[in-house]
């Protein structure tokens, strides 16, 4: 196993360096500049213009920009945002608890609910319960995120008046009071990205599920006298969440990208704010540092999902 993942390591490298290359030069060749700002402002001359370009490094190709980033990036130096002259590893510290609150307890959610649900729907196949079940995950997934948020905020916010759409950033968690109130203005995005991811793995806990069901080694259980929620607990739905922890594993990166939408959408400041302002406004640090965080949450969750399937399956052994 460890001759594997060491493998897997060294073929990441390459595939990282290659996304890093393509993502940066996309940057750097796009029409939006960054110092866009201080052109439109008449009273910045244009050599203190051209000093602050020098300044920032912009008047270096881009090849050699790229390479003294990436450079930087492996040393764990992300550089400073031209925008907030701040350190970029510290924006993104302001923004991650605020993006892994709500993603992580809407990924929680989704597992929690698809599961169950997945497998009550293949073992009610045709009946009430899995109509009921797979018409709301079609619905579920059917309906973007951006399209879900807006329909949260005029049925709860504007009819309703039960949550505020507006995420209060300054809301400091101190006492049971503030943990109420931090509880419920998460529980829209939440609820978008929760039901969003829980809906696609319902589907598919449930097709694993229904291709196990009628293989020998369920009938060879039943046969043997075992109680049927041993069968279906310990047998079948096991062996169906091999494929299933690889969608959970490889959805986690996915998350982020949907809570790039949910965060504009209900203004959370998190990391998929700060990239969609960094877009706007050129601030070709951060967009790059944020992307290659996803390119590697990626990539780590594809080798992570290959070590589970030895956990679940003893059968798959890596040499």
């Amino acid at each position: 196993m460890g001759r594997y993942i060491i493998r897997r390591l060294i073929v990441a490298i390459p595939t990282l360096i290659a996304i890093s290359f393509i993502m940066y030069a996309i940057l750097a060749l796009s029409p939006i500049d960054p110092l866009s700002q201080f052109g439109a402002d008449p009273r910045i001359p244009p050599s203190v213009r051209e000093q602050i370009r020098h300044s920032l490094g912009l008047d270096q190709p881009w090849p050699i920009r790229y390479v003294k980033w990436v450079t930087a990036f492996v040393h764990g130096d992300l550089g400073w945002s031209f925008m907030s002259h701040v350190p970029v590893a510290e924006l993104i510290r302001e923004r991650l608890p605020n993006t892994l609150w709500v993603v992580g307890i809407a990924y929680i959610v989704s597992v929690v609910i698809a599961i169950p649900a997945g497998l009550l729907s293949s073992v009610r196949r045709n009946g009430i319960t899995d109509h009921v079940i797979s018409t709301l995950a079609y619905f579920g997934f059917s309906m973007p995120t951006f399209f879900t948020g807006v329909l949260f905020i005029i049925i709860f916010s504007i009819k309703l008046g039960w949550f505020s759409f507006l995420y209060n950033s300054n809301l400091h968690v101190t006492s049971l009071q503030t943990f109420w109130e931090q509880v419920q203005q998460s529980i829209m995005p939440i609820a978008v990205l929760g039901l969003f991811d829980a809906a696609i793995l319902t589907r598919f806990v449930r097709s694993e599920m229904l291709e196990h069901l009628p293989l020998d080694y369920v009938r060879t259980a039943r046969a043997k006298g075992l109680w049927e929620r041993a069968v279906i607990l310990g047998h079948v739905l096991r062996n169906s969440l091999i494929p299933v922890v690889t969608l959970i594993a490889l959805g986690i990166p996915t998350v982020f990208g949907g809570a790039i939408v949910t965060e504009q959408i209900f203004h959370v400041p998190g990391i998929g704010q700060l990239l969609i302002e960094s877009i706007l406004t050129g601030d070709t640090p951060v967009v790059a540092d944020v992307v290659m965080i996803f390119a590697v949450l990626v990539v780590g969750f594809n080798l992570i999902a290959d070590v589970l399937y030895a956990v679940l399956d003893p059968r798959i052994t890596y040499s």
